[in-house]
């Protein structure tokens, strides 16, 4: 592999990092938050929700400046960004000061699921595409281990502990940011939008340098007949891209339909329930940190040899045994089988779902329609993720915990169901051809 191209998707990947950390810095803060500001349940879980709001809109919104701006000139937006929020959470001085900074870092956290994966997409060879693009969910992991680790080191800083763990994110932030300036665009985007063919052509030979000239023209070629961008193509709601958007609204929907965000953001109280004390429930948070990225390294290591559609399978079966026996811990009185439930729980998503669904996502798509189509898978996940998260709180106060995870193992059922009859497996095939095996009629 180029060291270039694997240089330029870490690069682009590390969004992810900045992602899995903001994400969840929040569940070591998230009682220090409420105490602070004497919030209601209702109100605490609109603060804590409140960068998946954000969240929302940029994965709603990210599709058009990588469209119309660019895919590298977006990445270096989202830095910004990210710092914006990291600096407004850390300073606020009242909860809806907070809630907007938040917001404005889940903007960058929407953006980032859009933009990031669909730029490694397009910049690599198909043998690697997997394992390449499945570096933005291997920095999601690593963001979140140090998250965990982070708001266990600065938990003895006293009361006003929690603005350093949301703040220290600045760092990071600004690292990233600079980065992306010695990003290369996607040679996509300089041959289909900005019909730049000899910018797109020196890209390809970077990262083909072994390829002949004339393959890599007709590489060219390939990519522009895949991305007419004239005003008469096709809508992006028509019949003939029915099956990629029903496949990324479905792999979004059982992403969370698993629980996982709620569970990552709510990681300590869970514990708590069990009846761990809260540095111990503090410090099981962490494993689940740790637990996330060893599976996330197993599952990047099989997606390109296994492919996508057996890990989703193997990731469904390991939900359905660990939610089922969670739930039912909490309704015999069992505690003690939970911790290890919940990371059995975290292994199944890394191999599963963690790994592939942004992967999927962005390679599902026509070339002229991945990043409406990253936007709406992206979308579809987080504002299911807001959802949840918001009303986490209220639903552990109102139901048994039991209740709550057996609703989440019959969720993986079907989507055991979906992956046996449903998804179309992707793996190795050029991102101009994966079209043609979803019946997706490229003249549309």
């Amino acid at each position: 592999m180029r060291r270039n191209l694997l240089l330029w998707s870490i690069t682009s990947a590390l969004a992810g990092f900045l992602f899995g950390f903001d994400t969840v810095v929040i569940s070591g803060a998230e009682k220090d938050i409420q105490s602070v500001w004497h919030l209601e349940a209702g109100l605490h879980g609109v603060a804590i929700a409140s960068a998946l709001y954000g969240t929302v809109a940029g994965s709603m919104l990210g599709g058009w400046p990588a469209d119309r701006f660019g895919r590298r000139s977006t990445l270096i937006i989202i830095g910004g960004l990210y710092l914006v929020g990291a600096l407004g959470s850390a300073f606020a001085t009242s909860v809806y000061d907070f809630i907007a900074a938040r917001a404005v870092g889940g903007l960058g956290i929407g953006m980032s699921t859009v933009v990031a994966p669909l730029y490694i997409a397009e910049i690599s060879p198909p043998d690697r595409r997997g394992r390449l693009t499945g570096l933005f969910q291997l920095n999601i992991v690593v963001g979140i281990v140090i998250a965990y680790v982070s708001n266990a080191a600065l938990s003895g800083l006293g009361p006003n502990a929690w603005r350093w763990m949301i703040g220290v994110a600045a760092i990071p932030s600004v690292v990233y940011t600079l980065l992306c300036v010695s990003l290369p665009e996607s040679p996509r985007w300089l041959l289909g939008r900005k019909r730049d063919r000899a910018g797109g052509i020196r890209v390809l030979r970077q990262i083909y340098p072994s390829t002949a000239a004339a393959q890599i023209e007709a590489d060219a070629d390939l990519i522009l007949r895949g991305m007419d961008t004239t005003p008469q193509k096709a809508a992006f709601w028509n019949r003939s891209l029915r099956k990629p958007i029903q496949l990324a609204m479905a792999i979004a929907f059982f992403n969370q339909m698993s629980g996982i965000n709620a569970i990552l953001y709510y990681a300590p109280r869970i514990f708590e329930l069990s009846g761990l004390g809260s540095r111990a429930a503090l410090l099981q948070s962490t494993g689940i940190g740790v637990t996330n990225l060893v599976f996330t390294l197993v599952g990047l290591r099989l997606i390109d040899r296994l492919g996508r559609r057996m890990l989703l399978f193997v990731g469904s079966l390991g939900y359905i045994l660990s939610l089922g026996i969670t739930a039912y811990a909490f309704f015999s009185g069992h505690f003690f089988l939970v911790p290890a439930c919940i990371f059995t729980f975290i292994a199944s998503h890394a191999v599963g779902q963690g790994v592939t669904i942004w992967v999927y996502i962005a390679e599902i798509f026509p070339d002229r329609y991945r990043a409406e189509g990253q936007a709406l898978g992206s979308f579809t996940h987080w504002i299911l993720a807001a959802t949840l998260t918001t009303l986490f709180p209220q639903i552990v106060t109102a139901f048994p915990p039991g209740d709550v995870f057996a609703f989440f193992a019959l969720m993986m059922v079907l989507q055991l169901i979906w992956v046996k009859t449903s998804v179309v497996e992707t793996k190795g095939i050029p991102l101009e051809t994966i079209a043609g095996k979803l019946n997706v009629d490229r003249a549309a």
